[in-house]
């Protein structure tokens, strides 16, 4: 679990980077084009407190945390009007960019190291499957929550 603590503390310092890194793969995505919607600012913040504080969210902080924030975000995304599907792309683009980034830092491993990594590939699994979730949860909950456009019939 050692191994697991210096490698989440390694995504950590470089925080700032991998939310520039995943910001400009989110406007370069064709996949993503409804987060033009979406301020930049906005998205690199939020990137930059998932990965700076990582740790906490895989090894400290209650599931309860997890879904207040990402059904914050869910709603948010609905109200803004990126489509579902494009949020949860944008969550797995944040798991892949932060495995990426972790796959650039593999030299010459020993078995514990590999260890290691699997150990925070499952607890990084289970967070953005969580996230893709409860984030889901909100969009799903700010829609019900909106009065349906009448169309107006002519005719």
């Amino acid at each position: 679990m050692m191994l697991t603590y210096k490698l989440v503390r390694l995504i950590e310092t470089h925080s700032e980077t991998l939310a520039v890194g995943l910001l400009a793969k989110v406007r370069n995505s064709i996949r993503l084009g409804a987060y033009d919607k979406v301020r930049p600012e906005e998205l690199q913040q939020r990137v930059y407190e998932i990965y700076r504080h990582l740790g906490e969210w895989l090894l400290g902080r209650r599931q309860s945390d997890l879904e207040r924030r990402y059904v914050e975000i869910g709603a948010r995304r609905a109200a803004q009007g990126v489509p579902l599907s494009q949020l949860t792309w944008a969550i797995i683009l944040t798991k892949e960019n932060l495995w990426d980034f972790l796959k650039g830092q593999a030299a010459t491993e020993r078995p514990a190291e590999v260890v290691g990594r699997l150990e925070l590939l499952e607890l990084m699994e289970q967070f953005f499957d969580r996230a893709i979730h409860c984030a889901a949860a909100g969009y799903e909950q700010f829609q019900t929550t909106q009065p349906v456009a009448k169309m107006s019939v002519v005719g």
